[in-house]
């Protein structure tokens, strides 16, 4: 089971990023189907609503900024993968709205 406090969620994605800085690129290129998942697997909504809302944190930290260089190569790499219901995608759109 997947704890889902707002601190420690997403079954480690710090680590994740951490180990693997290069996992969107690695996604693309050997496991296409799964980028959907791992994109909204970044994705927190609330089991409860309020006045017909419902609360949503998104865990894109690691897609806009590295730790070396500034900004991520995410974007880069979802643009190379030239699949355009990715790009359209709560997450992506998202990032690119940020950082534009």
């Amino acid at each position: 089971t997947i704890r889902a406090d707002r601190d420690r969620y997403y079954y480690g994605a710090d680590a994740l990023f951490a180990r693997h800085p290069d996992v969107i690129r690695r996604v693309c290129l050997d496991a296409p189907p799964l980028l959907p998942v791992l994109l909204n697997g970044l994705i927190w909504r609330s089991r409860t609503t309020e006045s017909g809302l419902r609360r949503v944190n998104y865990y894109v930290k690691h897609l806009i900024f590295d730790e070396d260089t500034g900004f991520a190569k995410a974007t880069e790499w979802l643009c190379d993968f030239e699949e355009p219901q990715v790009m359209c995608g709560p997450v992506v759109a998202l990032v690119t709205n940020t950082v534009w």
